[in-house]
This record gives structure tokens, sequence and C-alpha cells, in this order.
């Protein structure tokens, strides 16, 4: 049986390492960033799943976004991508940024320390899990059907997976703006070369894709 990877994808920080800002709200999920710095180049693609008129660029750029959810069975977040409350769940009517129509479509593991019951919307069901990243990892793989797993974010959880060693492969795209202050993934992608394989590929857009691979 093939091994299932954990996998980062599509995962965009600035030149500077930042990924997300400070002071996330329901008005603002990235705090003091402007998600359109981070993720215009992928909003720009054909692919792009949101996209409500025709056209959009192809290249490099678009057949990153195609490829998100090719064989991905279960997907693991943190619960500040999940949503913005923090401590205890005031209630449960909170179900996640996304409206009836997640962008998933696989079961979602969402880390917090303090679960709640499961729910389902359209084809994805949420958990709320109390755990370990290694125990997580398991209950996903447990969940994906064979397929692999990815780990959508923020940047706080991917760093525990690195940390733990769990990430197979991780795809960084690096944009070409300076964000200064926020929450970082790494001060410089060579901090992981101790560990991974990497492959910069440049986009005609100004977007470095990072491929990181295990050694």
């Amino acid at each position: 049986m093939p091994q299932q990877l954990l996998r980062v994808q599509n995962f965009s920080v600035s030149s500077d390492g930042i990924a997300a800002g400070e002071d996330q709200s329901l008005d603002r999920p990235f705090g003091h960033v402007d998600p359109g710095d981070l993720f215009a180049w992928a909003e720009a693609t054909a692919s792009w799943p949101y996209r409500t008129a025709p056209g959009g660029t192809r290249g490099i750029d678009d057949y990153f976004v195609r490829d998100f959810s090719h064989n991905i069975g279960a997907e693991i977040m943190g619960r500040n991508k999940f949503g913005p409350q923090r401590g205890p769940w005031p209630d449960h009517t909170w179900h996640g940024w996304w409206g009836n129509e997640p962008p998933f479509h696989t079961p979602v593991f969402v880390m917090t320390h303090h679960p709640r019951p499961s729910f389902t919307l359209s084809d994805t069901t949420f958990h709320f899990v109390d755990a370990d990243p290694q125990t997580v990892l398991q209950l996903a793989r447990q969940a994906a059907g064979g397929k692999d797993v990815r780990l959508g974010g923020g940047v706080t959880t991917i760093r525990q997976f690195l940390d733990a060693g769990l990430v197979d492969t991780l795809h960084v795209a690096v944009v070409p703006v300076k964000l200064g202050t926020g929450l970082r993934l790494w001060n410089t992608p060579e901090e992981l070369l101790d560990r991974y394989h990497l492959e910069v590929v440049p986009s005609p857009t100004g977007v470095a894709h990072h491929l990181f691979w295990r050694r």
C-alpha cells in the first residue's frame, strides 16, 4: 500500500516569512495582514474555485491551484484557522469561515483544547480533537481512506508538525511583498534544509514556489 503523505500545499508567505497577521478577529481573519497580499497569485488563476468570471491565468500558478485537492482524503487545521474564538466555545453556532459549502470535501480535524461535537456541512465533516500532532495525524490517516492528508495551517500548527518531524512534503508560495510583523513560518527557508530537499520554481507573477521533500 502506498505511503500516506502529510502534505502542506499552496501555503503562502511573504518574502520575510510571514503567513498571517496578529489580532485576528471576525472581521479580519488574517489579523492586520491583507489576505490579498498573500493570495492574489492564486485568486488570479483560471482554476481558483471561487472565480465568478471567465478567464484567469494559466501556467505554474494555475497548476498548483489545480493540484490542491489531488489525492487528499482528510485535512488537519488549527483552531485559529477554523475561527476567531479563543477559549471555551460560547455556543456551537460558529461553523467556520466558509459558509454552507466548505472547500475541503473531506473530513477535517480541528486541533483545539476545547472539543465540541462534530458536524457536517455539504460533503465536509468537522471533528474537534484535543490531542498531540501524532495522534491527530493518526486519526486523519484513518479517515483519509488511503489517500494523503493535507496540513492546512495556520502557521503555528504547521510549525508544530514540522517540529514533530511529521511533514512529508511542503509547497510554500513566497510572494514578493514584505509584511514586517506577524506570524512567521521561518526567517529563511534554509532553516529546513537539514531535513528537506528544496527546489524553487519561479513564476512570471513574481511568486517563488518552494517545494520541500524529506531527505
